[in-house]
């Protein structure tokens, strides 16, 4: 299964590093990045795989909630299956 995670909050040093390392450790593979910066914002979205990862995608989501707390950002899950459908022209 793969997700679609976004993050969005004001610039500023580590937000790749601490998302990334977090997923690293639960073994869930970044298989796609990109991310920007908008009028100072951070802009970040990233697809990922669970193919091997030792949590779910909901365990996931309540992680990333505290982490974005931590961070000052705000980070959102959701299923490639639920983005696909939702942005179908």
């Amino acid at each position: 299964m793969n997700a679609i995670i976004t993050v969005v909050g004001s610039d500023k040093v580590g937000i790749i590093a601490n998302v990334s390392s977090f997923l690293a450790e639960h073994k869930i593979n970044i298989a796609d990045i990109t991310q920007t910066i908008l009028s100072g914002n951070f802009v970040m979205m990233m697809m990922v795989s669970f193919e091997n990862a030792d949590i779910d995608i909901d365990g996931l989501r309540n992680s990333l909630s505290k982490k974005a707390d931590e961070m000052g950002v705000e980070i959102n899950v959701m299923s490639e299956k639920v983005f696909s459908a939702m942005h179908r022209v």
